[in-house]
């Protein structure tokens, strides 16, 4: 593969050369999207096992995830989930204008139909993999069935959280913003020609790990803190009180770094309403939408605490060095 992008790039102009660094840029973005998608589907299936302990026996906790849309994006972040995140193949649905493009994964156990509708009824978490220009028509159809528990997690690029909010009439959306910074390490990223043989190179992992990303790409500690308030408002949709929430949370950290570093209650919310939060007491519901534009407490925790990003860093380490499962997928 590489061999033939080389013989290729020899036949470029001087002009049409200087763009061969978006072809890293891309192969980096789709890594890099993926692994981060497939870390918040194991830290939420490590925290919804936790909860299920302490509720009814038996209770089924694993995650249901949709995938809206089957194009390249759609496709690699199904591969990664299949061969990385433990989450059962009959767990995973997809819509697709094209249900035909999913045919060869009927054979794992995923569902791929066409209904919008349907998928976000069902699905805990949804990503969505759609173009920008079908986002208006997508929203419509997911508006009348998403639950206020269902995370959105949107891959459609040029279209801010604050619109999709808007459109989905909907705040527990999860939106990464990739920035794009000069680097002399941007060709680490030329060695993903495979996408799941990637995301097991410790090189490539390091490199994605979004509080010290390289390679010419970051994501930085935003997009932290709201995974990390995406798992505290599971907890309060389970009725946790917030004692319960916070050891569950500080449990899924502390198993890949024990390092006694802890968050509280102040990490979360400002210390006024921390002051009046009962043990017992679930904590508020967070807006996604505010805490991803807004200064937050836990962005203020995050950004004055090595240790915790130092353990987070660990996490994310540690959750995408483990293979999930040795099944093989086309």
């Amino acid at each position: 593969m590489m061999e033939v992008l080389r013989d290729f790039e020899a036949g470029l102009t001087e002009n049409e050369r200087g763009l061969v660094y978006l072809r890293a840029r891309s192969a980096g973005l789709t890594l890099c999207g993926c692994a981060h998608a497939v870390f918040l589907c194991k830290l939420i299936q490590s925290l919804r096992s936790r909860t299920a302990n302490r509720g009814s026996p038996g209770e089924d906790s694993d995650l249901c995830v949709g995938i809206l849309g089957m194009g390249n994006m759609g496709r690699q972040l199904l591969l990664s989930l299949l061969q990385k995140s433990g989450i059962k193949p009959s767990h995973i649905k997809i819509s697709s204008r094209r249900p035909e493009s999913a045919v060869d994964f009927a054979r794992t156990g995923v569902e791929c139909f066409f209904n919008n509708g349907r998928l976000a009824a069902w699905a805990d978490v949804l990503f969505l993999c759609c173009l920008p220009s079908h986002l208006p028509e997508v929203c419509a159809d997911l508006r009348p069935h998403l639950s206020k528990h269902c995370l959105v997690y949107s891959f459609t690029s040029a279209v801010p959280v604050t619109r999709l909010a808007q459109l989905l009439g909907h705040d527990f959306i999860l939106k990464p913003q990739y920035d794009f910074v000069a680097s002399d390490t941007a060709d680490v990223w030329l060695s993903c020609t495979h996408l799941t043989a990637a995301l097991t190179d410790p090189v490539l992992i390091e490199a994605s790990c979004p509080l010290t990303m390289s390679g010419g790409i970051s994501l930085g500690l935003c997009w932290v803190s709201a995974v990390l308030y995406s798992l505290l408002n599971i907890c309060t949709s389970a009725s946790l009180g917030s004692s319960d929430a916070l050891s569950l949370i500080n449990s899924v950290l502390e198993e890949k770094w024990p390092k006694n570093v802890e968050l509280n209650t102040q990490s979360f919310i400002n210390a006024s309403h921390a002051s009046s939060l009962l043990p017992e007491e679930p904590f508020p519901w967070i807006s996604l939408t505010n805490a991803q534009n807004k200064k937050t407490p836990l962005l203020c925790f995050l950004s004055s605490s090595k240790s915790m990003q130092q353990c987070i860093s660990a996490a994310y380490k540690s959750l995408l060095e483990t293979t999930a499962t040795s099944g093989s997928y086309v």
